[in-house]
C-alpha cells in the first residue's frame, strides 16, 4: 500500500535559495494506486511547483536614474525621451516587472522576443499611462488590448563577467538585436546627443508640450551598471518621488465629508500634507494607509519639506 504525504519540492528556478514550495496531496489515499499513476501524480505537483516558482523572482537588478544636476556636461550623456510606461525587464525567457513579479503578457507577446536579456517600458503612448497600467497588470490578459502595447527598449543587460562595453556599443547591438527579432512590437529607444544645455532645453520644451514626460540622459562611455546612479540622469519640468501614507486629514468645505488631505512621510521621515492634484474619485476613495503614493514638487526646503507637492497617482508596482 502507497500511503499519501505531503510532497515538498524545491524548484530550480530563478528564486531566492529559501523558496519552496510545499503542496499536500494527502487526497491521493488510494490502495493499490499503480506506480504509473504515482508517477503521474508527482509529475503534476512538480509542475505546479514550478509554475508557483515562475510566478515571482527576487527584483532584477536595473539601473535607476538620478535628477540631472546643474554642473553636469550633458555633452557626455545620449539623451532619450522618458516614457510615462511600465518598466519591464526581459531575461531571455521570462518579462518581470521591477518587483520580480512576470508580467501575464499574451504567448504571442512573449514567444519571439530573442534570447537576449533587454531592459524596456512596456508603453502605449504619451498620456495614457493609466490605460497601459491596467492592461500590463491583469492577471489574464486581454489579446485585444495588449496589442496596443509596445515594449520600448532603452538597455541591454549584461551577464556577470562580460567584457564591459560602453553605452554607445549597448545602443548599437539593441538596434541590431530589434532589427534581428523583426516583431512590431519590440521597438529602440531613440537615442541622440545635444551641444548643450539650451539644446536640451529646447528638447524638453518639446516634448513636454507634446504631451511627454520628459527626458533621460545616459552617459555614452558608462559600462552597463545598476542601481541608483549618475550614469543615468531624468529631466522634467518637475521632479517627482515617492512617500508613504500615513494619515487621512478630513475635508472641509466644498470636501466636507471626503478626504482633504494625505499625511505622508518620506523615506527620510519627513512627514507633510499633501493637499493638491486629488480628482474627486480619489478624495472619495483616498489611498489606504500605509500605501506608497507619488507626488511632484518644485524643490525642497532647508528642513527638507517638498515645495508645491501635487498627488500624482498611487504607486502600484506589480
Amino acid at each position: 500500500m502507497w500511503r499519501s504525504k505531503a510532497l515538498r519540492f524545491t524548484p530550480d528556478c530563478v528564486m531566492p535559495r529559501a523558496y519552496t514550495t510545499s503542496i499536500n496531496i494527502s487526497a491521493v489515499e488510494i490502495m493499490g494506486i499503480s506506480a504509473r499513476c504515482r508517477a503521474f501524480v508527482c509529475s503534476l505537483v512538480f509542475a505546479c511547483a514550478t509554475l508557483t516558482c515562475n510566478a515571482s523572482a527576487a527584483p532584477p537588478a536595473m539601473l535607476l536614474a538620478n535628477v540631472l544636476g546643474p554642473d553636469v556636461d550633458v555633452t557626455q550623456y545620449l539623451v532619450s525621451e522618458k516614457y510615462d510606461g511600465v518598466r519591464a525587464q526581459w531575461d531571455g525567457k521570462a518579462l518581470r516587472f521591477r518587483s520580480g513579479r512576470a508580467v501575464a503578457a499574451p504567448v504571442w507577446f512573449t514567444e519571439k522576443l530573442p534570447a537576449d536579456a533587454l531592459d524596456g517600458e512596456l508603453w502605449i503612448a504619451r498620456g495614457r499611462f493609466d490605460e497601459l497600467s491596467g492592461i500590463v497588470r491583469k492577471t489574464e490578459p486581454v489579446d485585444v488590448e495588449w496589442k496596443r502595447v509596445n515594449y520600448m527598449i532603452f538597455e541591454l543587460p549584461q551577464p556577470d563577467g562580460a567584457p564591459p562595453i560602453t553605452f554607445t556599443e549597448r545602443v548599437a547591438r539593441i538596434k541590431a538585436i530589434v532589427e534581428r527579432t523583426n516583431v512590431a512590437q519590440l521597438k529602440v529607444v531613440h537615442q541622440y546627443t545635444v551641444k548643450d544645455r539650451a539644446a536640451l532645453k529646447r528638447d524638453l520644451d518639446a516634448v513636454v508640450k507634446a504631451g511627454g514626460e520628459g527626458l533621460m540622459l545616459h552617459r555614452a562611455d558608462a559600462p552597463y551598471v545598476t542601481g541608483r546612479s549618475d550614469v543615468l540622469l531624468k529631466l522634467k519640468p518637475l521632479l517627482d518621488t515617492e512617500a508613504r501614507v500615513v494619515a487621512h486629514v478630513p475635508g472641509k468645505g466644498k470636501h466636507a465629508g471626503r478626504m482633504g488631505a494625505l499625511l505622508v512621510e518620506t523615506k527620510a521621515g519627513i512627514r507633510f500634507k499633501l493637499g493638491t492634484g486629488f480628482s474627486d474619485a480619489v478624495r472619495s476613495n483616498p489611498p489606504q494607509i500605509g500605501a506608497q503614493v507619488t507626488y511632484t514638487y518644485r524643490d525642497v526646503t532647508p528642513s527638507g519639506k517638498p515645495r508645491f507637492a501635487s498627488f500624482l497617482r498611487v504607486r502600484d508596482d506589480p
